[in-house]
C-alpha cells in the first residue's frame, strides 16, 4: 500500500503500525510543496529506517501554486472570513499523486495519517474516491486495531521503536507547512481562555516586534494571476518565496482563530500566511478598481461557497470546476499593479493602476461633469424608494402596526 507520508509524528508511527497489523509492504510518498529542505531531504532515509520499502519525494511546488493556490486566490476564498486554506487546498494535490503512485506500483490500498476528528481525512478520502474508487482506503486512526489515542501515546509508541521525532511532550504543537502557509494546532492553543505566547511562529515576526519603518512592494497581476514583483517578472515559486520573506518580516498574515471543522466541532489554530496574505490584499484592491458593482458583489458570495468547498475536500467536483469558469471570466480584466505598504502586521494600499480601471477621477469626485447630471438622481431615488413609500403610507393608516 502507499502511505501519504510527511515524516511527522503520526505518519512516522503509522509505517511500523501498518506492517505490524497488516503484514504489508508500505511505500511512502511525500510531496514537496514548500516545507523546506530541512524537512524534505531526510524523508527517504527516515521512511526506510522505520520500515518502508521505498519513499517517493516529488517536487510539486509549481503545480501546487499554479493549479491550486492561484485558483483559490482568484476566487478570493476565505473560510469563515479568515483562513486562506493552505492545508485544505494542498490535500487534494497530495492525494492525487498518491493515487498515481499506487497505480504505478500496483498497490491495492492507500493510507493516510489524518485523525478521525479532523478535516484532512475527508479531503484525502474524497480525492481517493474521485481518482480511483477501486483502491482500498486504510485510515489507522479510525481502525479498531489502532490503540493510540493521543499525541502523547504516539510519542511513546515512536520512542519504544527508536523512531526519531521533531516533537516532544513539552513542545507538542501539530504543524502543517507548505509554500503557502504554516499552521499550528494543539498545545497551549487548546485553551482559548488563556493567552498564549508566539513561541510557535517560524515564518512571521510578531507585529509588535516588526520593523518601525514600513516596507513597500509592488505586485503585478495578469488576469488575476500574480506574475511580478517591483517591476520584475517572476515564476510562481520565486514570487511567493520573496513575498513570504517580506510579509513575514513585517508581521503580516498572522491569524489566530477558532474555526468550525467539517466534522462538527470547533478547533483553534494559528496560521502564518505572510505571502498569501499580501497577494489576497493586492488582488482584492485590484478587483475593486476593475470589476463592476454587480460582478464584484456576486463574486464575493461565490468566494464564500468556493472556500467552503475547498475546506470540505470537494476539489475534484463538477461544481468547483464550474465556479472556476465563472471566476476566470471575471479575471479577464484583473490586470495591473498594486503597491502595498507593510507596517507591523498591516498591508494597506499605497497605489494601484490598471489598463482596465473603471475609476474616473472626474465622475467619482465632487465636481460636475458632463457624463453625470446630479438632477437625475431625484427621479432615481423616487423610483427606488417607491415600494418603501407606499408601504409606509398604507401601514401608517393602521395605528396598531409598527413600520
Amino acid at each position: 500500500m502507499v502511505l501519504a507520508y510527511s515524516g511527522g509524528l503520526d505518519t512516522s508511527v503509522i509505517i511500523p503500525w501498518l506492517i505490524e497489523n497488516y503484514d504489508v509492504e508500505v511505500i511512502a510518498f511525500a510531496a514537496d510543496i514548500g516545507q523546506g529542505k530541512i524537512e524534505t531531504d531526510p524523508l527517504k532515509k527516515k521512511a526506510v529506517m522505520t520500515g518502508a520499502s521505498k519513499c517517493y519525494v516529488l517536487d510539486l511546488k509549481k503545480e501546487f501554486l499554479e493549479e491550486y493556490a492561484w485558483p483559490v486566490l482568484k476566487a478570493g476564498a476565505r473560510y469563515e472570513g479568515q483562513y486562506l486554506l493552505g492545508t485544505s487546498m494542498a490535500r487534494p494535490l497530495i492525494a492525487k499523486h498518491q493515487v498515481l503512485i499506487a497505480e504505478k506500483e500496483g498497490a491495492f490500498a492507500v493510507s493516510h495519517g489524518a485523525t478521525g476528528k479532523g478535516n484532512d481525512q475527508v479531503r484525502f478520502e474524497l480525492t481517493y474516491m474521485a481518482m480511483n474508487p477501486r483502491l482500498k482506503i486504510i485510515a489507522p486512526w479510525k481502525d479498531p486495531k489502532w490503540k493510540i489515542r493521543s499525541r502523547e501515546d504516539a510519542i511513546e509508541y515512536a520512542e519504544a521503536r527508536n523512531i526519531p521525532l521533531t516533537v516532544s511532550k513539552k513542545k507538542i504543537y501539530s504543524e502543517d507547512g507548505n509554500l503557502w502557509h504554516l499552521s499550528h494546532e494543539g498545545g497551549s492553543l487548546e485553551h482559548p481562555e488563556q493567552e498564549h505566547g508566539w513561541d510557535m511562529l517560524r515564518l512571521t515576526t510578531p507585529p509588535e516586534k516588526a520593523p518601525n519603518t514600513p516596507g513597500y512592494v509592488e505586485i503585478e497581476f495578469a488576469k488575476g494571476i500574480p506574475v511580478g514583483l517591483d517591476g520584475k517578472r517572476l515564476g510562481a515559486v520565486e514570487l511567493l518565496e520573496k513575498l513570504n520573506e517580506l510579509g513575514g518580516k513585517h508581521g503580516c498574515g498572522l491569524v489566530d482563530m477558532v474555526e468550525n471543522r467539517l466534522v462538527g466541532m470547533k478547533s483553534r489554530g494559528v496560521y502564518e500566511t505572510p505571502g498569501g496574505t499580501l497577494l489576497y490584499r493586492a488582488h482584492e484592491f485590484l478587483e475593486q478598481l476593475t470589476l463592476d458593482r454587480d460582478t464584484l458583489l456576486y463574486k464575493l458570495s461565490i468566494g464564500q461557497k468556493y472556500a467552503q468547498m475547498v475546506y470540505d475536500g470537494l476539489w475534484f467536483t463538477p461544481l468547483r470546476q464550474s465556479l472556476d469558469a465563472f471566476i476566470d471570466k471575471t479575471q479577464e480584466v484583473v490586470t495591473g499593479r498594486v503597491t502595498l505598504k507593510l507596517y507591523k502586521g498591516n498591508a494597506s494600499l499605497a497605489k494601484m493602476d490598471s489598463p482596465f480601471s473603471l475609476y474616473d477621477p472626474g465622475l467619482g469626485g465632487f465636481s460636475d461633469v458632463d457624463t453625470y447630471n446630479q438632477q437625475d438622481a431625484t427621479g432615481f431615488i423616487k423610483c427606488l424608494g417607491l415600494p418603501m413609500k407606499m408601504r409606509a403610507l398604507l401601514l401608517g393608516k393602521k395605528s396598531n402596526v409598527r413600520i
